[in-house]
């Protein structure tokens, strides 16, 4: 666990960042909305947003990558702003921080691969797909390209295949997003038959469009998997540990003739597992009614993204400006608006860590909430609120199978309605949505945990997970739109006098 003399550097550290703390004047209330019903509205001010996305979003919080110092300092940053906003701390022992173990488990740097003897060095010649314990040492056989491969003739029973891996289709280096996908994936494909035939490893020589790729694909392999220590949360998702099928291995195209004419394969893969402190923000704003304040309408982000990676177009760093900076300051200016005008319920403001790496933050929060998990009426999510047509936002969890609570549902439409009239694209919340997106962010172990939950989102667009994804390409002005929307929402949940409902017979599957 982390000690008190890291906390304190974390602080300064924010400290040390800041722009200025935020304006106290009244504002003027956004057009068009009412704002004697949401008197908190106009303390969520776009110049606030604004300076916030640009610290939390900067190369100089190098994309906050979960288990890094990165990550820390920028749960730091956010502690900090919490703290000046009037947010009372209602993490551990009476901080802003719930922290939690978050395991790591990578392949090392001690493996030690050869050809014919000739060492492959480690991620600069040869990446793995996934991770792998093993030893290897048997003959290599040459079955050629990818693309004229007889899998079902191969032989490859007790030997290493080597097959050189096509990149015709493969994406663009630029496109980064597609091209992480492609790394990920296509190896695979033609791995698998191979395997199932009994090779006890495949190794893929990259042709030119394929290399092009392989400094990519190695940046993300090399990062291995995370899990949450040795915890049954009863959730779902994360994992971690060493693959249990033979190693597949990507070989730079420089080694192609030698790849070719070897004629025994050597390998000795061993595995890293250590453990990182990854942490939740936690903050509140106690309600006014002296019954309904011991109840939370709770609203959440996370602020970590990818980190240093890969470089695209001469930048490495993989900012997450709409992911998931966006959310994580829109919630800093809603839990301003809170503190000028508290609710009757309490406001509970959670920024969950490690979401890129499986939902564990969240996963952690809801299994150990900072507040008991019974009187959590409602969770409304965010992530990435900033890009895409300024009129449409989707809303996931508002129709079935996703939907478990028909009134919080109502209260959302209610508000937009009110306050944001934001034409709502509803087909990313329908479960034959190829990307999944509902089970993608941190409502989602709240909602298993039968707790009324909605997720706002822009959606995908081409920078996400991607080092373009910087705070100069965010829509301001419909990031602070959303941010109004999902104020007003966690308003009128907030002050109502029964707690949302959950839909009798809600089970969420996918």
């Amino acid at each position: 666990m982390v000690t008190r003399g890291l906390l304190m550097l974390l602080l300064v550290a924010a400290r040390a960042t800041t722009s200025g703390s935020p304006g106290t004047p009244t504002p003027a209330m956004p057009a068009g909305t009412a704002g004697s019903e949401f008197p908190g509205l106009g303390f969520v001010r776009e110049s606030d947003i604004r300076r916030d996305l640009f610290a939390l979003a900067g190369d100089a919080m190098r994309g906050r990558e979960a288990g890094t110092l990165d990550e820390l300092r920028a749960s730091g940053w956010v502690a900090e702003r919490a703290r000046e906003a009037g947010l009372e701390p209602a993490g551990e022992e009476g901080t802003y921080f719930q922290w939690f173990p978050l395991r790591r488990t990578r392949q090392s740097t001690t493996s030690r691969i050869q050809l014919d003897g000739q060492p492959l060095a480690l991620w600069r010649d040869v990446t793995l797909q996934g991770t792998s314990e093993a030893d290897v040492d048997a003959p290599i056989v040459w079955l050629g390209n990818s693309q004229t491969l007889d899998t079902l003739n191969a032989p490859v029973s007790g030997k290493v295949a080597a097959v050189l891996l096509s990149g015709e289709g493969a994406p663009a280096p630029g496109d980064a997003l597609a091209a992480r996908r492609w790394a990920g994936q296509a190896p695979q494909r033609v791995a698998r038959p191979l395997l199932d035939r009994g090779a006890v490893a495949v190794v893929l020589v990259a042709d030119p469009a394929a290399d092009a790729l392989f400094e990519l694909g190695s940046t993300n392999s090399m990062r291995g998997r995370y899990a949450l220590d040795g915890v049954a949360t009863g959730q779902r998702g994360g994992g971690g540990g060493a693959q249990s099928q033979a190693p597949v291995l990507l070989v730079r195209n420089a080694w192609h003739a030698r790849v070719a004419a070897a004629a025994r394969f050597q390998a000795r893969l061993t595995i890293d597992d250590f453990v990182y402190p990854s942490v939740n923000i936690v903050a509140v704003v106690r309600g006014t009614d002296p019954v309904l304040r011991d109840e939370y309408v709770l609203f959440s982000a996370h602020q970590d993204h990818d980190g240093v990676r890969a470089s695209v177009a001469g930048d490495s760093i993989w900012n997450g400006a709409d992911d998931n900076a966006t959310v994580a300051v829109a919630v800093l200016a809603i839990g301003r608006a809170f503190a000028e005008r508290p609710a009757r319920r309490s406001a509970l403001f959670v920024w969950h860590g490690a979401e890129e790496k499986g939902l564990h933050g969240s996963r952690w929060h809801a299994a150990r909430p900072m507040v008991p998990r019974d009187r959590i009426v409602a969770v409304l999510n965010g992530d990435m609120i900033g890009r895409n047509h300024p009129d449409t936002a989707a809303l996931l969890g508002s129709i079935p199978p996703h939907r478990n609570s028909t009134d919080l549902v109502r209260m959302a439409h209610d508000a937009n309605a009110k306050v944001t009239r934001f034409a709502i694209d509803s087909t990313w919340d329908r479960p034959t949505h190829p990307e999944g997106w509902y089970f993608r962010s941190d409502h989602l172990p709240y909602a298993r945990e039968n707790i009324p939950a909605l997720f706002y989102s822009s959606n995908l667009h081409p920078d996400y997970h991607t080092p373009r994804d910087g705070p100069e390409r965010i829509d301001v002005r419909k990031l602070t739109r959303i941010a109004h929307w999902m104020y007003a929402t966690g308003w009128l949940a907030a002050n109502a006098d029964r707690r949302p409902g959950l839909d009798p017979g809600f089970r969420l599957e996918r």
